[in-house]
């Protein structure tokens, strides 16, 4: 056994050059976890990064790296399609003049070596694997990459002063970026300086500076108001948007994060560059005045600039800018702290943005009369000032639109050429028709939760008291009686004890005597309306042993006894700590069925064979990324090489019925699993038509006709009751965690809950609307604990969610189930019984749910964060373990990964050897035969606790906030996630956190260079989706615009969005519907 790595101490490179990066990660791809962890050593290294997280195009990521001209591009690529991503990449920075820039990558082993070879041979400057990692260590692999992007840009910028005009107002951009370097890196002298500043003195070219203070949403701001620019004059304006952060001290490093919230940049009529402070000591760049000039001076027609944040007496950008916009919140303190405000003397325009937040009525009213007073404006009225309640998180937010419509007479007084404007005049100052998510007074909906939990535990505590008294009670009168004592108190005494018992702790232990007799028999048997269902109690091992199906504890003390009812009980009965079922199904794992590879055809071949010969058919589907993110296959290069690669290409409803021919989907031994976020809705509404024309298939067979309307309508309603399954869906946890969000938060959520609505109004009580996701959490770092609270909190935001649409807690509750990952931690042991504990008396206790509503289901997965690239033959053991504790804990259906997950999809024989884990524990493991083993166990108990408390104190951490809603608005779940995968990955590089295989027992021969077949999608896979593509869209290419437009029209007038897409699946593709829900709801808004 070799010793624990002893991790080289590097001390972080020095760059001698300002060197910037572009860092994100790759289009369709959401794991971001790693790429913020490197950005974030790059910056401590002395870098300025510009971030741009997730789900980024080749084109973004290029055009970013050209406009801001920088020196390297960093990239993390883990979906598949990374050769074609980066060969691309390296084309389109070549045709740009953007040669010179270095190009680096990883993908956590799913990038492997022969791919590398030939990526390095193209000209990516490194790739680095995992083995590159462990040798280098975090901080090694950063040094070389600050290290070989280390050389000084403004010597590539033209040098001569008229060939640096005449560029500049040629409209060179490239040119333009390396003008910019030269002149932030103080490279230009000072009479060529003088010579830009005079030269774009006499143009009629307006500048808007936006400031304000840190995290008012001046980025987001800023870009709603660029897309009401492009949408009111048809991108017909010229925009240069110039944005300052600012640099760390210490280390020279900044991130500039500006860049990564605009969704409206992409356009060749907008151009973008982002500033350091650098050794400024203010809120601007030294360079500014230059930049705005070269700007000017390029033939844009308006110049944005937006400040890093402000304090109070903070007004630089002023004397700079021709109109400025002051970017405030509610949240300024007192109103007496308006008057130190220097802005609030200066700005021409006020945005009290975050308009949602509570108290801006009256932060509104008072900015409002300070801004009059500021401006001795006394003859006006104060609603007539320049001050402006908005919601710049909001799609189509009137308030902001308000704000636009005020600045543009003012740019174009100043000489903005401005046509005719296509948006509808709006006549408010501040956001209307605001529908709060969850309303203002129910934010504090997490730490009731923990209240109410906290009481039934404290509740618990005293009624167990009591009932050992009792029973001390009667003990002892029993003993005087048998002595011949007098004893008559002692009835006075018990009767006042029997009082203090309240109706349930009385029921609990007057029926356990019952109980533990039921249990003891062979059989248990209950009666269901007049039909006897038979359980066998006990099964018998090889030696002759009867094993318990549920083993019960031997208390003679009613206190214990009743501490165990009420904390833990038997399972499936109240707070189902140990399960929400009284037995599990007999004959039937817990086992999933997991396929996704190439196209629909070959992924149903491979559940055919995953679930041959086995009685009940629990299919998961993983999609390819191109479906995840809502897109249609393309032949661009980027989109192509993705195509049904890590997953299974769906586009369209025909798609889907090839996915699930041959399998009955309204059988009841049927269910399946749709593991997809953003697009959830549409890939939904193609699965339930498919589960209809099916059994209209059937009916033609069947009857040898076609079915009337009628009998078209009756199958609708029967499918609908019957089929089974759940949909991921759960778009808060992509947020937090690894991200597939593709829409605003808030369009995200209003479809989940038309979902639900309309599952309400057809009565569909076996499908599953929404999978609470934790695994996602784990996956981009959470520690069980976060993953654990932030899911439920989840979970409970959607209960609050649905409650404040009008719908009753026993309609929709039974339809959300959780999905949590088991990794290598203690607390995992635990994780799925304290979810079902504080599920139920939440549910019980606050919501007033009944006994389905309070019952909470999950589905687990083996950690596919413990799947490691080196020794993988390793990785079958610990998802063993991990499956185990799932069994142990009754998990309601259990997917173990694949050995070969951590570099590649799945292949057969791998499907087949994680599937035989479950076949082992369950067909083989002797103890497997008891179904409640983790109950008595010292440690389980003490654990279950301990994780519970801890969640508690979690809820109320983001209670504080303002709820899941608030906490995510100011990035508190993914920061903290960050520093729990920053704090793991450490530990592992440093071998203070010991992984078998990979910093400790390392094999003495090194890493072999195992060959392993590597699942892809083929050519030929590809193409024919493209072409059932075309196909599709050229048969329905008359319906499927007016299906469009009904579509947008549903959303304008906030209808069932659910309920449309029932039909308009039938006639658009997947990315048609997208886009054209891009347009009336938005689109998703990139945090770090």
């Amino acid at each position: 056994m070799t010793d624990l790595s002893i991790a080289k101490k590097l001390l972080p490179y020095k760059p001698k050059h300002k060197v910037r990066f572009v860092t994100a990660a790759s289009l369709f791809d959401g794991h971001d976890a790693s790429i913020n962890i490197m950005r974030r050593i790059l910056q401590a290294t002395g870098a300025e990064v510009i971030h741009l997280g997730h789900n980024r195009s080749v084109q973004e990521i290029v055009n970013a790296a050209l406009q801001e001209d920088v020196q390297g591009i960093a990239i993390t690529s883990y979906q598949g399609g990374h050769v074609e991503f980066f060969k691309y990449m390296i084309d389109l920075l070549r045709a740009g003049g953007g040669e010179n820039i270095q190009v680096f990558g990883g993908g956590g082993g799913v990038i492997v070596p022969s791919e590398i070879d030939e990526l390095h041979a193209y000209g990516v400057t490194r790739v680095y694997s995992p083995q590159d990692g462990q040798s280098m260590g975090l901080q090694g692999m950063i040094n070389e990459v600050v290290a070989k992007s280390d050389f000084d840009l403004s010597a590539l910028a033209p040098q001569d002063p008229d060939a640096v005009l005449n560029a500049l107002k040629a409209g060179d951009r490239r040119k333009l970026a390396q003008a910019i370097t030269a002149l932030e890196n103080g490279a230009y002298p000072e009479a060529l300086r003088k010579k830009i500043l005079h030269a774009a003195a006499g143009l009629k070219v307006p500048t808007l500076g936006i400031t304000g203070t840190g995290g008012a949403g001046k980025s987001s701001l800023t870009d709603e108001l660029v897309r009401r620019f492009r949408l009111d004059q048809g991108d017909t304006v010229k925009l240069a948007i110039i944005s300052i952060d600012p640099s760390r001290k210490r280390t020279g490093g900044a991130l500039l994060g500006d860049r990564i919230r605009m969704n409206a940049i992409e356009h060749p009529n907008i151009y973008m560059r982002s500033l350091a402070t650098r050794e400024t000591g203010s809120e601007l760049s030294a360079a500014l005045p230059e930049v705005i000039a070269a700007c000017k001076l390029a033939g844009f027609d308006l110049v944005i600039v937006e400040t890093s944040g402000i304090g109070q007496g903070n007004a630089a950008i002023v004397p700079l800018v021709d109109v400025s916009l002051y970017v405030m919140t509610p949240e300024f303190g007192a109103a007496s702290q308006l008057e130190k405000i220097d802005m609030l003397d200066f700005a021409d325009f006020v945005a009290i943005n975050k308009f949602d937040r509570k108290g801006a009525e009256d932060a509104l009213r008072d900015v409002r009369k300070q801004y009059q007073r500021n401006h001795e404006a006394f003859t006006q009225s104060p609603d007539e000032m320049p001050v402006f309640g908005t919601m710049a998180a909001r799609f189509n937010d009137d308030g902001v639109t308000g704000l636009y419509q005020a600045i543009v007479p003012k740019l174009q007084a100043l000489g903005l050429k401005f046509k005719r404007g296509k948006l509808p005049l709006v006549n408010v100052r501040q956001s209307s028709n605001q529908r709060a998510i969850v309303p203002a007074q129910r934010v504090r909906y997490l730490a009731e939760i923990a209240e109410a939990v906290r009481s039934y535990h404290a509740h618990t505590a005293k009624q167990a008291e009591i009932a050992r008294q009792r029973q001390a009670l009667r003990t002892a009168k029993a003993l005087f009686q048998a002595q011949g004592k007098a004893a008559g108190d002692f009835d006075e005494m018990i009767s006042w004890k029997n009082a203090q018992l309240d109706a349930r702790a009385t029921k609990l232990l007057d029926m356990w005597p019952k109980t533990v007799e039921l249990y003891a028999q062979d059989e248990y048997v209950v009666k269901i309306r007049d039909k006897e269902i038979r359980t066998r109690l006990t099964n018998t091992s090889l030696s002759g042993s009867r094993i318990r199906k549920v083993s019960l504890p031997t208390y003679a003390d009613d206190g214990e006894v009743l501490r165990f009812l009420m904390k833990e009980n038997i399972p499936g009965a109240f707070p189902f700590t140990a399960g929400v079922f009284a037995f599990k199904r007999e004959n039937e794992d817990p086992t999933r069925m997991f396929a996704g590879e190439g196209d629909a055809f070959r992924t149903n071949r491979r559940f055919k064979k995953v679930s041959e010969g086995m009685p009940a058919k629990r299919l998961s589907t993983a999609f390819d990324s191109v479906t995840l993110y809502g897109c249609d296959p393309d032949a661009r290069p980027d989109i192509y090489g993705k195509v049904g690669n890590s997953g299974v290409s769906i586009a369209t409803v025909d798609d889907m019925k090839v996915l699930f021919d041959g399998f009955e989907l309204c059988a009841p031994t049927t269910s399946v699993s749709l593991t997809i976020n953003g697009p959830a809705p549409i890939i939904l509404s193609m699965f339930f038509n498919t589960a209809m024309d099916q059994q209209v298939e059937k009916f033609r067979s069947d009857n040898g006709r076609e079915p009337t309307e009628d009998e078209i309508q009756k199958i609708r309603v029967w499918v609908l009751a019957n089929v089974r399954g759940t949909v991921q869906a759960d778009i808060l946890k992509e947020d937090q965690g690894q991200n597939t969000c593709i829409f605003s938060t808030e369009f995200a959520l209003k479809m989940m809950g038309d979902i639900q609505e309309f599952f309400v109004h057809n009565h569909i009580g076996n499908f599953y609307s929404v999978s609470i996701s934790g695994y996602h959490i784990a996956e981009a770092g959470a520690n069980p604990i976060s993953q654990l609270a932030f899911t439920l909190a989840n979970g409970f935001t959607y209960v609050e969610t649905y409650l404040a649409r009008g719908m009753h807690i026993d309609d929709f509750a039974p339809n959300l189930s959780f999905f949590f990952s088991n990794g290598m931690d203690p607390e995992y042991s635990v994780i799925g019984r304290v979810a079902r504990r504080i599920w139920a008396v939440a549910m019980k206790n606050k919501y007033g749910g009944n006994e389905r509503s309070q019952k909470l289901k999950y589905h687990i997965q083996t950690s596919g964060r413990s799947l490691h690239a080196q020794e993988m033959a390793f990785n079958d053991i610990r998802t063993t373990l991990q499956a185990l504790i799932a069994i142990y804990d009754n998990c309601n259906s259990l997917h173990t990964n694949a050995y070969d997950e951590a570099i590649t999809t799945p292949t057969e024989e791998s499907v087949r050897r994680a599937m035989a884990i479950q076949l082992i524990i369950n067909r083989e493991w002797g103890l497997a035969m008891n179904e409640n083993p983790n109950q008595g166990s010292f440690i389980i108990e003490e654990l279950t606790d301990l994780v519970e408390e801890a969640v508690l104190k979690e809820f109320e951490a983001i209670a504080a906030r303002g709820g899941v809603l608030g906490a995510m608005e100011t990035g508190y779940q993914r920061g903290k996630i960050q520093e729990e995968s920053l704090y793991y990955e450490h530990k592992k590089h440093d071998g203070s956190f010991p992984i078998v295989g990979v910093n400790t027992f390392r094999n003495p021969q090194g890493d072999a260079q195992i060959e392993i077949e590597l699942a892809r999608s083929t050519e030929e896979e590809k193409q024919s989706q493209l072409t059932r593509l075309r196909d599709f869209q050229g048969r329905n290419a008359a319906a499927s615009g007016p299906m469009l437009e009904h579509l947008k029209h549903t959303v304008i007038e906030n209808g069932n969005v659910f309920a449309v897409l029932m039909d308009a699946v039938r006639v658009c593709s997947l990315g048609q519907i997208t886009t054209a829900l891009y347009e009336v709801g938005g689109q998703y808004r990139r945090s770090m």
